[in-house]
């Protein structure tokens, strides 16, 4: 069992602005409490993946990555449009745990998807066999469908279902209808089953709604291009640990074949970012 997603952080709040104040998030993250919680939950490995747009966060990561055989992959963050990022990028590819690259989009406006800088840096990731984890949300379907048209060459990963705007009860029609057209991009490589809860409302969180948009994703993207991930530390703003989202999928999963929930639980994870065992 592999988790797709998740972060660690060494916590202060001038770093991590974006982490509520006195919430679980607001302390360290690091391999103790990765190490406890995936051995409690059954999980074999993981992908850890960028919360700081600096580049110094990336080899934090990949340090913490050989420090610890739970951590098979490494996504980190680049200057994307600097001039100098090649250099970067051939530097961390030859890195054996740094398997891709993300920027949060999801807080950029439409222009920035658009950036011919932007694409120069996203074409650059191919040739040193990287994939891009695509970090957007609902609203943000559109323009990032013109983005993935642009980089046809480039191995792209959907992080958190596109952060549907989740409501107890039913599924988004236009998630539903964005998601259809990305699923039809082959170089759209796979899409995360994670971050969903902390998308929901401050109601009580619906298991047939979270069900739904299971099933959903699953006959959007098949079988071979769902993942397993937990978004933890995060998910524990709406859950109560790390094995409560593991046990989730688990049941998700558990009417499937064993070769489905086999791809879906570490397969589909290991064959996209190349994870070595």
């Amino acid at each position: 069992m592999i988790d797709a997603h998740h972060h660690l952080w060494s916590y202060s709040k001038e770093e991590y602005p974006w982490i509520p104040a006195k919430s679980p998030l607001a302390t360290d993250q690091l391999l103790p409490e990765l190490e406890t919680e995936t051995e409690q939950a059954g999980v074999d490995g993981s992908i850890v993946v960028q919360a700081r747009q600096e580049l110094e966060e990336s080899d934090f990561l990949l340090a913490l990555a050989d420090q610890s055989d739970v951590i098979r992959g490494v996504v980190g963050w680049v200057p994307l449009t600097d001039e100098s990022v090649g250099t970067e990028l051939t530097r961390l590819a030859s890195l054996e745990k740094f398997k891709g690259v993300r920027h949060v989009l999801q807080d950029e406006p439409d222009e920035y998807f658009r950036l011919g800088t932007f694409h120069r840096g996203l074409s650059m990731l191919p040739s040193h066999d990287l994939r891009y984890d695509l970090l957007i949300y609902q609203r943000q379907l559109p323009v990032a469908l013109e983005l993935v048209d642009q980089v046809p060459e480039l191995g792209i990963i959907l992080d958190h279902l596109a952060k549907p705007e989740a409501r107890n009860g039913r599924v988004e029609e236009d998630w539903r209808r964005g998601m259809r057209e990305l699923a039809r991009r082959d170089h759209l490589l796979g899409v995360k089953f994670s971050g969903l809860v902390t998308e929901f409302p401050e109601d009580p969180i619906d298991p047939a709604t979270v069900r739904a948009y299971f099933e959903e994703t699953l006959e959007i993207f098949g079988t071979d291009r769902v993942m397993f991930g937990t978004d933890w530390p995060v998910c524990l703003l709406r859950l109560g640990s790390y094995s409560e989202w593991a046990d989730t999928v688990r049941d998700l999963v558990a009417a499937l074949s064993p070769d489905e929930r086999k791809a879906i639980l570490g397969g589909n994870a290991t064959r996209t970012y190349r994870l070595s065992a």
